[in-house]
């Protein structure tokens, strides 16, 4: 098994981790950390994209390495944002889960 193909299978399985962790979880910041691990998944998948589009021998195109290194900061940007936002969430409201809103936990048919 080739480097390119063993990372792009990595990829894709931290992809699905984080999306079964984004659809699962009820806890916010497992839902941060799933959705970290959504796009640490899509930036390697587009690092190996860019790489097997380079002639053998010779460095990858720096336009697309560019974009993941720039996606990087923004993540983790955003990445404080949220960590911010559920820290306030859990001062205001005291619960650390996202529940469904009250008319759907009364059983609507």
């Amino acid at each position: 098994m080739s480097g390119p193909v063993l990372y792009g299978l990595l990829g894709a399985a931290l992809v699905a981790l984080g999306l079964f962790g984004l659809v699962v979880q009820a806890a916010v910041l497992r839902k941060i950390l799933a959705f970290n691990l959504l796009g640490g998944g899509v930036f390697l998948l587009f690092g190996v994209v860019a790489r097997r589009t380079a002639p053998a021998g010779l460095a990858a195109d720096p336009v697309p390495q560019a974009m993941v290194i720039t996606g990087i900061v923004v993540a983790f940007a955003a990445t404080a944002l949220a960590v911010a936002m559920a820290l306030r969430m859990y001062q205001i409201t005291a619960a650390v889960t996202v529940s469904p809103p009250p008319d759907a936990q009364a059983g609507d048919a």
